[in-house]
């Protein structure tokens, strides 16, 4: 290639913070633990609740309910399997019950800020809680997506919790919507968009290995 050059005076700063969200089915928590181990860092997950219900002075469970990321999940399970819909509610754009409005945003912005709080300390893997929205645009933090087609998806989520491929379509169909709502709700993006992100995986092709392998590699 003639006539091009690399400007010196631009700073290349490593990236010591990588976000991983990922979409149910994905699987972007094995992703999350193989590069953590292969760069010899933090892996940070149940710590954000930890910390924002410490800052709240509250169980962690109440903040836990107030993000509602793994409760939506457990409920549709136990909706599909018994086939009530007593978890419905769960999936629904609505505070959690028994949350004031008000309470419930405090909840919302004591998350955002323990994501802030531990990408200050560096050296870390955050998955989930849309620590790349919380994070977007950072110097030394590498924001990732993990997706796969929602095919692939359903397979391995009725794999895994022991249901039909049906009801798995339909889990994720749900799980998708509700990740909306989140991002929504939480960070105010009425979309997710691949350039929200520094590096989109596709695990339909990528193996978990291969996938934290490209992580890995992206934070030099």
């Amino acid at each position: 290639m003639t006539g091009a050059r690399i400007d010196s005076s631009v700073e290349v700063v490593p990236n010591r913070v990588v976000c991983i969200s990922s979409l149910d089915g994905a699987g972007g928590e094995e992703v999350a633990r193989l590069v953590a181990e292969r760069l010899g860092v933090r892996l940070i997950d149940e710590e954000i609740i930890l910390r924002a219900a410490r800052e709240a002075g509250v169980d962690r469970h109440v903040v836990a309910d107030a993000e509602q990321r793994k409760s939506r999940m457990a409920r549709a399970l136990e909706e599909i399997r018994t086939g009530s819909a007593a978890a419905a509610p769960a999936l629904g754009v609505s505070s959690p019950a028994g949350l004031r409005e008000e309470l419930y945003n405090d909840f919302r912005g004591l998350i955002r800020s323990a994501v802030e709080e531990t990408a200050a300390e560096g050296d870390c893997v955050i998955l989930a809680h849309a620590a790349s929205a919380a994070l977007s645009g950072g110097a030394g933090t590498l924001r990732v997506l993990v997706t796969a087609s929602p095919d692939t998806r359903s397979s391995r989520l009725a794999h895994a919790n022991g249901i039909d491929e049906r009801a798995a379509a339909k889990l994720v169909e749900r799980s998708d919507a509700a990740r909306g709502d989140y991002l929504k709700r939480f960070y105010g993006l009425k979309t997710e968009l691949p350039t929200s992100y520094d590096l989109v995986l596709n695990t339909d092709r990528l193996s978990h290995e291969q996938s934290a392998l490209s992580i890995a590699e992206a934070t030099t």
